[in-house]
C-alpha cells in the first residue's frame, strides 16, 4: 500500500519536475529517498551524491551561511516544485452528516415512528365512519373539514422533530468551524528562525520552503525534514517517530538527518530544509493515515495475500493494535470527537476520565431519563386501560371488525401522548447547554489572554484548587537586568563604574558574556522613543549583555571577530548541568573556556579567583563559604537571581578529553558573580490575593536558589511572613518523599505538600513528582484539581499530568504549548485568576439551566400525566409540548449559559468534586415553583371555565376544534416559564433577581423573542399548536399569572434551606464511580489516567507507522529478492533496543515487553513519548 499511494502522490509532482528539473540539481523524488536514509547510510549518499552538504546545498541553489535570497519568484517556484509546507487537515464532516448524527437521537427517533403512523391512520378513512356503535370515538359534533384535519398533528410533530435536528445540527457545525478557526490561528502563531539573505527572521511554519536554512534551538518542535550543516551538541528526541526514547545525538559526520515532528532537547544548530509539507515524514505518515482509512476498508475485503508469512506478520500487527489500543484509547479530539471512527471501535476500552461537570451531568441525565421513561409508560398504560374498561366494560360495546381503525387511532394518540411525555422529561438541553456555554466561555477566555486548546480544561479550571506557578515570566515581568556585582573583590551594590574594574577582567569579562552566550540572544534598540530596548532570545542572557552595556562595552565586535561557525565546543544549558560552557581555538592554538551558571554550581567547580588587579588567586572551600554568606546570600534575599562567569585555558597538546565532561568543567577561574534582578509584575500581587480569598493554594515551583525563591514568594503574597508554611530546595524534597530504597511513597508526599509554598533549585522531574502527589493524595476529603504553569520542554510531563496545564505563549517552547490544556498569550499570572472566573461562570451557567429546566420538566410531565389519567388527554398536546421544550431547551441554554462572569465568582471555595450538581437552594426553589405553577394549572384545568365563562375543553371527542379552555392554560405554562427564566439566574439564593441582566443582551433577546413567538403561536397557530386565538383580557390574566412567579420568587428565597432537612441533592459525584468498572479490573499495566490521555495521538502514528513499516518492508523484499525473516530480522535489532528502556523523565514508564511480542512493531514504543493530540 505505501507504494501505491505514494505513486499518487508523485503523478501530480511528476509533471511539474519535468519541467523544472533542469533548474534545480535534484528531483523533489530524489530528496525524498535521501530522507529515507539514517545514520552513516545517509552521510555515504550524500557524500557519494552531492559531495558533502555544501554540494546539496549548491544544488538547492542556496548558501549555508546566508539561507536564500528570499525573492518572491524564487519561494514560489520552491513551492511549485517541492511543495508547501502544510499538511492538509482531515475533512470537516458536512452539515448533512451532522444533521443524520442528531437524528440518530432515540426520543426523536420514537416521535418521528409516532407521528408517521398518526399521519397514515388519518389519511384512512374506516368504512364503520358513520358508525355509532364505536363508542366515544365520533362522540362530538365533528364536520367533514374537521376530520380532514386529523392530518395536521402528525405533519407537526414533524415538523418540530425537524426543528430540533437542524437547532443541533446548526450548533455542532458552529462549534466545529470555531475550533478549526482556533486550530488555524494557533497554527499561524507558530513561528520559526531561518535564514534568508543573510539575516536572521522568524516566518510562520507554513513559509518554510526546500533549500531554507532553518535555525534550531532548545525546545523546538521540528515544522520540516532537513540535513543538519553545523551546530552543537544537538540532541532530539525522536521517539514520536521512531519511539527509542533515548536523545539522539545528531553530527554532521555521523547521523544529520533532522525529521519533522520530532523535538530538538538539547543545543542548537542550522539545517538545510530538505523536504516541506506532505513530503516530510511527518507528512508522508499522514498522507498514508488519511488515505490508509478508505484503502483499509477495501484491503481487508479483497482477498488475502498470498505469502502466508505476510499474513501472519500482518496479523501480529493488528494484535498489536489491539495491545496499544487498549493502553492509549485515542480522546475524541478538541473538534468534537473527530477522533477516527474506526478507533472508536476499535478501542471503546477506556474514555478519558470525565471532566467533573460531564460525569455530574452524565448521571444526572440519566436519573431524569429514567424517572421520564418510567412516567411515560404509566400514562399509556393508564389512558389505554380507562379507554378500554370505559368502552367495553361500561358502555358494554362489542368490538367491531369496522371499528378497529378508529380505536387504533386512539391507541396512537395515547402512545404519542406517553411519548411526548417522555419528550418533556428527558432534558436534551443539558448536553447543548454545556456546549453552549463551554463555546462561549472559550470565545470570551481568548480577549482575556486565555488560548483554550480542550474545551472541558476551561470548566475544570473553575474546580481548581491549587495551582503550581513557574516563576520566571509568570509572576515576574521577565526582563532581567544586573543590579549588583562582586568583581575583583567587591561587592558592588549596583552596576559598577567601568574604570574601578581592571582592565584585565574587563576584557575576559565581556569576552566570557558575549561568546558564552547564544548568538541568537541580541539587545536591539527600542521600537519607541524613550522605551526600553528590546531583549530578545534568552532572558538571563539578555540581562548579562545589558550588563556588558552598562560597563560602556560592547559585545557586538566580539562576536563578528568569533562567529558561531568558529565555536570549537559547545556544552548547552539545560536542566542536569544548570550552566552553559563554550570553548573556542586561540590564536596559539591552545583553548579557552568561558562557563557561566547558577552561582552555588559553577563556585564549586573553581579554584581560583581574580582579583582587585585582575590576577587569579587561589579560592579555597572555605573561600567559597565566606562568599555564599557574605555575597550569595544576600543578594538572594533580596530576591535576585545569582550567576558567576568564570573560564579555563587548556594546552593545546594533548588535547582534553572533550566529552569527559567532569574533568573538563573543574578548576575554574571565577571572574565575577553577579545579582540579576527579574521584578514582579505589578498585578500579580493581587491575582496571587483573589486566588487565596477563592480558596486556591498558590505553590511555586521554580529553578533558582531558595533564597531568591523565597524573597519573590514574600513579594507576590506567596507567603506571609509568620505563618507556617515550608520552603524546600529539590534535593531536600526528594529526601523527604523518598524511602530508603530511594521509591517516593504516597504517605511521605502527603507530610508535606499541604504546607509547601516554595520549590527551589527544582528539577522538573521534581515538578511531576509534585503534581502527581498532590492529584493522587487522599489526604483531604475533596480530590484536589491542579492547575500547572510552564514553559520549558522540560515541564512537558508536568503540564500533562496536571488537571490543566498552561504554557506560556511568548516565553513557551513548542513542546510545552504541545502538552498544555491553555495558552496564556501574554504569559501573566492573572490571566490565570481570569481563566477560574470563566470556569466557575461555566459551572453556574449549568446550574443556572438545571435550575430552570427541571422545573419545566416536573411541571410538564406532572400536567400531561394527572391530565392524562383524569381526563383521557393531556392538556398540553404533542406539538405545544414540543415547543416548550424547544423554548425550554434550546432558548434557554443559550440565554442562560451566555451569563459574563463577576468578580463575586471568586469570593467562594471551589466546589470540588463530590459537591452535587443541584444544591439545596435549587431543589428548594425548583420543587417551589413547580407547587406554584402545578397550582394554577390544575386550577385552571378543573375550573377555568367557570372564571373565564369559556366552554369545557375536558372530554372533547378525537378531531375536535381546539379550545379556549386549553388554549389558557398552554399559554399560562408558557408566561410562568418566562418569567421564572428571570428566576433561574441566581442559584444562591439571592434577592435582587434582576442584577445585571442588561449587561447580557442575548438573554434579553431570547426572552423578548420567545414572547413574540407565543403571541403569533396563540393567535394563529390555530390547528397545528391546538390553539384558539384569545381575547386582550385573557392574554392580560396569563401574563399576571406569570408575573406571579417573580413574587413568589421573593417568598421562597424567605423560607431558609438549612430548615427544610428533608431536600435530597441530585448529580453528586461519589469517590466511586470516578472511575468505571472496567477500568479497575483491567490487567494492562496500570497507566494513570493522565498518563492513558497522553497517548491518544501515538496510536494514530503507532498504527500509520505499523503498517507502514509492515508494508514498505514487504515491498523491498519482493524487490530484493532477499528473505522476508532477514527484513523482520533488520526491525527486531531495532526493537531489541527498546525493550529495557524505561526512561526516568518521560512520564511514562511502558513496559514495552507485551507490546512487542511481535518483532514488527518498532513503533509500539511510541507509546514510551507521550505527544498530545488536539493540535497537530
Amino acid at each position: 500500500m505505501g507504494d501505491m499511494t505514494n505513486s499518487d502522490f508523485y503523478s501530480k509532482n511528476q509533471r511539474n519536475e519535468a519541467n523544472h528539473a533542469g533548474e534545480f540539481g535534484c528531483t523533489l523524488q530524489e530528496l525524498r529517498s535521501l530522507m529515507e536514509l539514517r545514520g552513516t547510510e545517509a552521510v555515504v549518499k550524500i557524500k557519494e551524491t552531492y559531495g558533502e552538504t555544501e554540494g546539496l546545498c549548491r544544488h538547492l541553489k542556496t548558501s549555508p551561511t546566508e539561507g536564500l535570497a528570499g525573492t518572491a519568484a524564487d519561494l514560489e517556484k520552491r513551492k511549485l516544485i517541492f511543495g508547501k509546507n502544510f499538511i492538509p487537515p482531515k475533512k470537516p464532516k458536512t452539515f448533512l452528516q451532522l444533521v443524520w448524527e442528531a437524528l440518530q437521537d432515540v426520543t426523536l427517533i420514537i416521535l418521528e415512528i409516532a407521528a408517521i403512523i398518526s399521519l397514515g391512520l388519518s389519511f384512512y378513512q374506516p368504512p364503520g365512519e358513520g358508525n355509532e356503535g364505536c363508542g366515544t370515538a365520533t362522540g362530538g359534533a365533528e364536520d367533514e373539514g374537521e376530520a380532514e384535519a386529523g392530518w395536521i398533528e402528525g405533519a407537526a410533530i414533524l415538523l418540530s422533530v425537524i426543528c430540533v435536528v437542524l437547532v443541533t445540527a446548526f450548533n455542532d457545525w458552529s462549534k466545529e468551524k470555531q475550533f478549526r478557526g482556533l486550530q488555524s490561528r494557533i497554527e499561524q502563531e507558530q513561528k520559526f528562525t531561518v535564514v534568508r539573505g543573510g539575516q536572521v527572521i522568524q516566518i510562520p511554519v507554513a513559509e518554510i520552503v526546500v533549500g531554507d536554512i532553518a535555525q534550531v534551538k532548545y525546545g523546538d518542535l521540528l515544522p520540516a525534514d532537513g540535513i543538519f550543516i553545523q551546530g552543537n551538541d544537538l540532541k532530539i528526541d525522536e521517539s514520536s517517530l521512531t519511539g527509542e526514547s533515548d536523545q539522539v545525538r545528531k553530527s554532521v559526520d555521523k547521523d544529520p538527518m533532522l525529521l519533522s515532528g520530532t523535538h530538538v532537547m538539547e543545543g542548537s544548530g542550522r539545517m538545510l530544509v530538505t523536504a516541506v509539507g506532505v513530503n516530510s515524514q511527518t507528512g508522508i505518515i499522514f498522507t498514508l493515515l488519511g488515505a490508509g482509512g478508505e484503502e483499509e476498508e477495501k484491503k481487508d475485503k479483497k482477498g488475502k495475500m498470498q505469502d502466508g508469512n505476510m499474513e501472519n506478520s500482518q496479523n501480529k500487527a493488528k494484535q498489536q493494535d489491539g495491545a496499544a489500543a487498549m493502553e492509549m484509547q485515542p480522546l475524541k479530539s478538541a473538534e468534537g470527537g473527530e477522533g477516527d471512527d474506526k478507533d472508536k471501535k476499535k478501542s471503546n476500552m477506556h474514555k478519558k476520565e470525565k471532566s467533573v461537570l460531564q460525569g455530574k451531568l452524565t448521571k444526572l441525565a440519566v436519573q431524569i431519563g429514567k424517572a421520564g421513561l418510567v412516567m411515560s409508560a404509566i400514562t399509556v398504560i393508564i389512558l389505554v386501560l380507562y379507554f378500554a374498561i370505559d368502552t367495553f366494560v361500561v358502555n358494554k360495546k362489542q368490538w367491531l371488525p369496522e371499528c378497529t381503525p378508529v380505536y387504533v387511532q386512539y391507541f396512537v394518540k395515547f402512545f404519542i401522548i406517553g411519548v411526548t411525555v417522555l419528550v418533556v422529561a428527558v432534558p436534551e438541553g443539558l448536553p447543548l447547554a454545556v456546549t453552549i456555554s463551554l463555546a462561549y466561555s472559550v470565545k470570551k477566555m481568548m480577549k482575556d489572554n486565555n488560548l483554550v486548546r480542550h474545551l472541558d480544561a476551561c470548566e475544570t479550571m473553575g474546580n481548581a484548587t491549587a495551582i503550581c506557578s513557574d516563576k520566571t515570566g509568570t509572576l515576574t515581568t521577565n526582563r532581567m537586568t544586573v543590579v549588583q556585582a562582586y568583581v575583583g573583590d567587591v561587592h558592588y551594590k549596583e552596576v559598577p563604574d567601568p574604570d574601578s574594574v581592571p582592565a584585565k577582567t574587563l576584557d575576559l569579562l565581556v569576552n566570557a558574556i558575549a561568546i558564552n552566550s547564544a548568538y541568537t540572544t541580541k539587545i536591539l534598540p527600542p521600537e519607541k522613543e524613550g522605551g526600553l530596548p528590546r531583549q530578545v532570545g534568552n532572558k538571563t542572557e539578555c540581562g548579562l549583555l545589558g550588563f556588558v552595556l552598562d560597563l560602556k562595552q560592547d559585545y557586538e565586535p566580539v562576536r563578528n571577530l568569533i562567529p558561531e561557525e568558529k565555536l570549537y565546543k559547545v556544552y548547552t544549558f539545560n536542566s542536569v548541568r544548570k550552566s552553559m560552557s563554550t570553548v573556542i581555538k586561540m590564536p596559539d592554538g591552545s583553548f579557552r573556556m568561558y562557563s557561566k551558571g547558577a552561582s552555588e554550581i559553577v563556585l564549586k567547580k573553581c579554584s581560583r579567583i581574580l582579583n582587585a588587579a585582575g590576577e587569579p588567586r587561589i579560592f579555597r572551600p572555605r573561600d567559597r563559604d565566606e562568599m555564599v554568606k557574605k555575597v550569595i546570600e544576600p543578594m538572594a534575599c533580596d530576591g535576585l537571581r545569582t550567576i558567576c562567569v568564570a573560564f579555563r585555558d587548556f594546552n593545546s597538546s594533548p588535547e582534553p578529553d572533550w566529552d569527559n565532561e567532569n574533568d573538563i568543567l573543574s578548576d575554574l577561574t571565577c571572574i565575577c558573580v553577579v545579582g540579576i534582578e527579574d521584578p514582579v509584575r505589578p498585578e500579580v500581587p493581587e491575582a496571587i490575593r483573589k486566588c487565596q480569598r477563592a480558596g486556591i493554594t498558590v505553590r511555586m515551583v521554580t529553578g533558582d536558589n531558595i533564597n531568591t525563591a523565597r524573597a519573590i514568594a514574600i513579594k507576590c503574597g506567596i507567603i506571609h511572613p509568620g505563618e507556617d508554611f515550608l520552603c524546600l530546595e529539590g534535593k531536600e524534597f526528594n529526601r523527604r518523599i523518598r524511602n530508603e530504597k530511594g521509591e517516593i511513597e504516597q504517605e511521605r508526599i502527603d507530610k508535606i505538600w499541604p504546607k509547601l509554598r516554595v520549590l527551589a533549585r527544582s528539577s522538573p522531574t521534581d515538578k511531576h513528582t509534585l503534581v502527581k502527589g498532590i492529584i493522587d493524595s487522599t489526604q483531604v476529603e475533596q480530590r484536589q484539581v491542579v492547575a500547572v504553569t510552564g514553559d520549558g520542554t522540560n515541564d512537558g510531563p508536568a503540564l500533562k499530568k496536571a488537571d490543566v496545564g498552561f504554557a506560556m505563549g511568548i516565553a513557551g517552547t513548542d513542546v510545552a504549548k504541545e502538552a498544555s490544556d491553555i495558552i496564556l498569550t501574554d504569559d501573566n499570572f492573572s490571566s490565570i485568576v481570569k481563566a477560574v472566573m470563566w470556569g466557575r461562570n461555566v459551572y453556574d451557567s449549568i446550574s443556572k439551566f438545571l435550575q430552570f429546566q427541571l422545573t419545566v420538566n416536573i411541571v410538564a410531565v406532572i400536567v400531561a400525566f394527572t391530565g392524562a389519567c383524569i381526563t383521557q388527554d393531556s392538556p398540553l398536546k404533542a406539538v405545544q409540548m414540543l415547543w416548550v421544550n424547544l423554548i425550554m431547551d434550546t432558548f434557554a441554554s443559550l440565554a442562560l449559559a451566555t451569563e459574563p462572569p463577576t468578580e463575586a465568582l471568586l469570593l467562594r471555595k471551589p466546589y470540588g468534586r463530590n459537591k452535587p450538581l443541584i444544591s439545596r437552594t435549587m431543589m428548594k426553589n425548583i420543587l417551589g415553583h413547580a407547587v406554584y405553577q402545578l397550582t394554577l394549572i390544575f386550577t385552571l384545568l378543573f375550573v377555568g371555565e367557570k372564571m373565564f365563562k369559556i366552554d369545557s375543553g375536558r372530554n372533547a371527542p378525537l378531531h375536535s376544534p381546539p379550545s379556549e379552555h386549553y388554549t389558557i392554560i398552554f399559554n399560562t405554562f408558557v408566561m410562568m416559564q418566562l418569567f421564572n427564566e428571570i428566576n433561574a439566574r441566581k442559584i444562591h439564593g439571592e434577592r435582587n433577581v434582576f442584577d445585571g441582566i442588561f449587561r447580557n443582551p442575548i438573554f434579553c433577546t431570547i426572552v423578548l423573542g420567545t414572547f413574540a413567538i407565543q403571541i403569533v403561536i396563540v393567535q394563529f397557530g390555530g390547528k397545528p399548536f391546538s390553539c384558539s386565538p384569545l381575547q386582550l383580557d385573557q392574554w392580560m390574566w396569563c401574563v399576571f399569572i406569570g408575573l406571579g412567579e417573580l413574587v413568589w420568587g421573593q417568598v421562597i428565597a424567605t423560607i431558609p434551606t438549612s430548615r427544610l432537612k428533608f431536600l435530597k441533592e441530585a448529580g453528586r459525584l461519589t469517590e466511586k464511580e470516578e472511575v468505571p468498572e472496567e477500568e479497575l479490573n483491567e490487567d494492562v499495566e496500570e497507566i494513570d489516567h493522565a498518563e492513558r490521555e497522553l497517548r491518544r495521538g501515538q496510536i494514530l502514528w503507532f498504527r500509520g507507522l505499523n503498517r507502514i513499516q509492515t508494508q514498505i518492508e514487504v515491498v523491498n523484499t519482493f524487490k530484493s529478492g532477499t528473505s522476508f525473516q532477514g527484513a523482520l530480522r533488520r526491525q527486531s535489532s531495532v526493537t531489541s533496543q527498546t525493550q529495557d528502556v524505561t526512561n526516568i523523565s518521560s512520564p511514562s514508564h511502558v513496559s514495552l515487553s507485551n507490546a512487542l511480542s511481535s518483532p514488527t512493531s518498532t513503533s509500539a514504543a511510541a507509546a514510551g513519548h507521550p505527544r498530545r493530540e488536539g493540535i497537530p
